[in-house]
């Protein structure tokens, strides 16, 4: 081979030394491959399944899939290391709603409405009940509230005892429903009617409260006295309450309602002056719309923010030995069976244990006023024939849409199950007779 022919190894590198445009663009093409050679420019975009059947089908996963229930919504948080996470248990209540729809048989029972959830404890307003002046008597009462107390209640009941003594003592009063507007107050009562509400000054001659009334006229001993054949609607902001001076006024329904500030200043002073509000939902359970209604139109009537709904005790003197019928241990089942217990809010007092203030709303919500709808009488159920009277002659109101619709629409309609809620009634009535007993005592400047 002559010097003129070298090898073609040699004749490739002769040619790079002497192409610098090649030699460039080899070196460029290098740092390209080592900067970008392991980025990922495009990634695959996985197509989900195809609908199923399209518009026959109209489904969205695969005839042979299983739809996957929805994954629970969770925070994304940054990593972080060394730190230890402490969750507050956090109790849910969940409240079942019954409704009761109207049937093609007549049943005109008050139609039960539902609601949605709401939370457990309404809002209130932040400003506290004010304080009344004056030198105290104890139990945030001073002694000008305790006389007036002492005259507005001082002529219910006669005579002194507690526990099973209150048989022995003699009642007399009188007890009306609270007519509001806005919501259905007459749901279970009946009497004159205009359009689909009772007529304005009507008397209401069948129904929950003049049932009850009735069954308290006629305890043995006939010591209780009461207007279960005169009882009437009165208005919240009437300034009758503090003429005739009931013990409580009987609010149900079934509605929502707001009331006007004339009713809430008018139940503010009626309270503060010994009376008390007795609420009972008229569907049972919480969260309907009176539930909701009731609970937060009674923050406005006592708006102290140390004190709130609260769950009246098993050892609550309308369960114990002091209450009229001391067999009574617990709320017994109201309609439906719903066992909720008995709500109340206190008045006076400063919502601590030792102080926490007196009963001035109390609410049930099992709905007993619809199961007072019918009445009983020497162990059995009335019916609602002419010839059924009770011991004054009159005969007893009794739903007969209720009573043939037991065990279809309503249930726990049987004398034993309306014997508990009538006792249970007494016990409450008793209660609001006789809780304000001590502050008398106390006032007229008697020993306790």
């Amino acid at each position: 081979m002559s010097e003129g022919q070298g090898s073609p190894v040699d004749k490739i590198v002769e040619k790079i030394r002497n192409s610098r445009e090649f030699t460039i663009s080899l070196v460029v093409h290098l740092i390209f491959v080592m900067v970008f050679g392991g980025t990922v420019l495009f990634q695959a975009v996985q197509e989900p399944p195809d609908f199923e059947g399209g518009s026959d089908g109209g489904g969205f996963v695969g005839a042979e899939q299983q739809a996957a229930a929805p994954p629970q919504q969770q925070q994304m948080m940054p990593q972080t290391q060394d730190i230890t996470v402490t969750a507050t248990p956090v109790t849910t209540q969940v409240n079942a709603i019954t409704t009761t729809a109207v049937s093609q048989m007549n049943f005109n029972m008050a139609q039960m409405v539902m609601a949605p959830p709401s939370p457990t404890k309404s809002a209130a307003p932040t400003m506290s009940a004010p304080k009344p002046a004056g030198g105290s008597m104890g139990s945030g009462i001073n002694a000008a509230d305790a006389r007036a107390i002492s005259e507005f209640t001082g002529g219910w009941g006669k005579g002194s005892g507690s526990g099973t003594g209150t048989r022995q003592r003699a009642f007399q009063f009188t007890a009306y429903l609270g007519k509001y507007d806005g919501g259905n107050w007459w749901s279970t009562v009946q009497g004159k009617y205009d359009g689909d509400s009772v007529k304005d000054g009507a008397p209401i001659t069948r129904g929950s409260l003049p049932n009850l009334l009735a069954f308290m006229s006629n305890l043995p001993g006939g010591k209780i006295k009461t207007n279960w054949n005169q009882v009437k609607a009165i208005k919240l902001d009437s300034p009758e309450l503090f003429a005739i001076k009931p013990p409580f006024i009987f609010m149900t329904g079934t509605r929502d309602f707001t009331l006007t500030e004339a009713e809430v200043t008018n139940l503010r002073r009626y309270v503060r002056v010994g009376g008390a509000i007795w609420g009972d939902s008229s569907v049972p359970g919480r969260n309907s719309r009176f539930d909701i209604a009731f609970r937060r139109e009674m923050r406005r009537v006592i708006p102290d923010k140390n004190k709130d709904w609260e769950e009246l005790p098993k050892t609550h003197e309308i369960f114990s030995k002091q209450a009229y019928f001391d067999k009574i241990t617990s709320p017994p089942p109201g309609l439906n069976f719903y066992q909720e217990p008995v709500y109340a809010l206190r008045i006076y007092g400063d919502g601590t244990p030792g102080n926490p203030g007196q009963v001035a709303i109390i609410y049930t919500a099992n709905d007993y006023g619809d199961m007072w709808q019918i009445g009983i009488k020497d162990g059995r159920i009335m019916s609602d024939m002419a010839n059924d009277r009770n011991d004054r002659g009159s005969w007893v109101a009794m739903n007969p849409s209720l009573w043939h619709n037991r065990d279809v629409y309503v249930k726990n309609i049987s004398y034993p199950a309306l014997e508990q809620t009538y006792q249970f009634g007494t016990n409450i009535v008793i209660h609001l007779l006789t809780r304000w007993d001590t502050l008398s005592k106390r006032s007229a400047g008697s020993s306790l």
